[in-house]
């Protein structure tokens, strides 16, 4: 149990660095109102989970070896949680429960806009 805490934990330090890398040099490239570094690790980051998970089920070491831990939630968990957030709602889609992942989109998008906010305001 203590080397799955370690594995998750050294894949999101790897993912936290890749992300501020990402964003350092997408500023120094690109100025624009639009938020392309978020985005871009967004959609990378949603990608490479995908892979990741689509590998799972084709490998051995991916799931018993502990590289989904390392590289999907570790990686992917620090480098992004929208790479999470995109595989719950494909999961929930192929099982037939769309009105579950549309509730969710809805939700997670107004509920978290709503804290932000709240969040903020606490803090001003």
């Amino acid at each position: 149990m203590f080397r799955n805490f370690l594995l998750v934990g050294f894949g999101g330090a790897f993912g936290s660095m890749a992300r501020y890398g990402v964003s350092f040099i997408m500023s120094k490239i690109i100025t624009s109102p639009f938020p392309f570094a978020t985005f871009t690790i967004n959609v990378l980051g949603s990608l490479l989970i995908g892979l990741l998970f689509g590998l799972a089920a084709r490998s051995q070491w991916m799931e018993l070896g502990g590289g989904y831990l390392l590289l999907a939630s570790g990686f992917c968990g620090g480098f992004t949680t929208f790479s999470t957030f995109a595989l719950e709602n494909i999961n929930l889609m192929q099982k037939g429960q769309s009105y579950t992942a549309i509730l969710y989109c809805g939700l997670s998008l107004v509920v978290g806009l709503v804290l932000c906010k709240v969040g903020i305001w606490l803090a001003g």
